[in-house]
């Protein structure tokens, strides 16, 4: 969107840079990425790009963040949800997603994944995803916690069944992108209802 003098508003012009980013790192890669292949994503000029970002490292860093931002709000759930279809709609969104106007769920996790893999080398992209990580496997903790609390879900050690939880959408998630297996994320699905949740709800 643009004001009366057809100039592009501050939040806009990020928002534009970041989805021309996705569409570059998706065609190009991570590896052979150059800023000039995102400014030939945008209409606008590839100098905003410059006046914006102090090089690809510090766009790429911006851009991880507007990622996992898009990935949590994604998994928002409703507060008066009670804490089993609470737990089970953060699984399934988890492994699914939404669904984007220009890219779908799939393509974004592909990007997101991609600098998911090269942050073992860069220790600043490295403590966003650990930070990250923490925030969605917390959330999953808390709703467990809060079943337990309210007699809904057995005893459990709720850390370790929310770091189990997590372990496995992630693994279905890399599984699906990585080797090409279309049904991992549905066979973890089936998978953590039966195996984890069906021990882990009291009977009503």
């Amino acid at each position: 969107m643009s004001d009366s003098d057809g100039q592009v508003e501050p939040r806009d012009t990020r928002d534009v840079i970041m989805e021309a980013t996705f569409r570059a790192l998706s065609e190009h890669g991570y590896s052979d990425l150059r800023v000039r292949d995102i400014g030939e994503e945008m209409d606008l000029s590839r100098q905003v790009i410059h006046y914006h970002y102090d090089g690809k490292y510090d766009l790429l860093s911006s851009f991880l963040e507007y990622v996992i931002d898009q990935y949590e709000g994604s998994v928002e759930v409703d507060a008066d949800a009670d804490p089993r279809s609470e737990l089970e709609t953060r699984i399934d969104r988890c492994l699914f997603g939404p669904e984007f106007d220009d890219f779908t769920h799939w393509d974004r996790m592909k990007v997101y994944h991609e600098l998911y893999a090269h942050a073992q080398n860069d220790e600043e992209h490295r403590e966003l995803f650990n930070e990250h990580y923490a925030r969605l496997r917390g959330s999953i903790v808390t709703v467990i916690e809060d079943g337990i609390e309210q007699g809904v879900f057995r005893e459990v050690d709720a850390e370790l069944m929310g770091q189990h939880i997590t372990d496995s959408i992630h693994a279905a998630r890399e599984r699906r992108l990585s080797l090409g297996h279309e049904d991992a994320p549905e066979e973890a699905r089936r998978a953590i209802r039966e195996f984890i949740l069906d021990s882990l709800y009291l009977e009503s």
